[in-house]
């Protein structure tokens, strides 16, 4: 009967092994498509770049008075981090505003805008 029962011990013993095997690499497991799936993410992330920069939605229309405080534009294009074109204007007192390039009164204003800074160099010029 010792002996039965000293068989039957050793088989718990065994089964309790493999259990435990079998509970750490699943754990394992876990932990690795766990790393994986957050290293993705924040690969994506990254790739799309930060949209603090960019616009994402046009001012309609910007009143004469407005149009005279804008002293200077930079082009945005629809680029991996940017999802719209976009024309930025910078006013005198750092507010910027974005507008669809293909609009008349924008296309109008970064020409009045280049003239000015066209003419402010040549003033300005060694």
């Amino acid at each position: 009967m010792r002996q039965g029962a000293k068989a039957q011990q050793e088989s718990y013993e065994i089964q309790l092994e493999h259990l435990r095997a079998a509970t750490t690499d699943c754990t394992m497991r876990f932990n690795t498509l766990f790393f994986l799936v957050i290293t993705t993410c924040l690969s994506l992330v990254l790739a799309q770049g930060s949209f603090d920069d960019c616009c994402l939605k046009y001012v309609k229309k910007m009143n004469v008075n407005s149009q005279k405080h804008a002293v200077s534009y930079t082009m945005q294009f629809t680029d991996g981090s940017c999802n719209i074109p976009a024309v930025i204007f910078k006013m005198k007192r750092g507010r910027v505003f974005c507008a669809d390039p293909k609009e008349k009164w924008v296309e109008e204003l970064v020409t009045k805008i280049d003239k000015k800074l066209k003419k402010f160099r040549t003033r300005h010029r060694g």
